[in-house]
C-alpha cells in the first residue's frame, strides 16, 4: 500500500527519506537548497515544510496544492 501522506510538520530531510521522489517536486517549487546533499542533512533535518516555505518565500499553499495535484495527502497544517 502506498503511503501517499506528506506531513509538512516534520523536518523535510524526513519527508523525503520516505519520499524520494518527491524532492525534485520541492526543488522546482523553489528550495534550491534541498538539491544539495549537505544542505538536506543540515538544515534539512531541523527545518519542516512549514518553516521552509517560509525562509524561502514560497507560499505554503502553492506548496500544498502542489503535493495535492501529484496525489500526496497534506497533513501537519496545525
Amino acid at each position: 500500500e502506498m503511503d501517499n501522506i506528506i506531513d509538512v510538520s516534520i523536518p523535510v530531510a524526513q519527508v523525503v527519506d520516505k519520499h524520494p521522489e518527491v524532492l525534485d517536486i520541492l526543488v522546482d517549487l523553489g528550495f534550491k537548497p534541498l538539491a544539495n546533499p549537505i544542505m538536506r542533512n543540515t538544515v534539512g533535518r531541523k527545518t519542516s515544510l512549514r518553516m521552509g516555505s517560509k525562509l524561502a518565500g514560497i507560499k505554503l499553499e502553492k506548496i500544498i496544492a502542489t503535493l495535492e495535484a501529484n496525489g500526496y495527502e497534506v497533513v501537519g497544517l496545525d
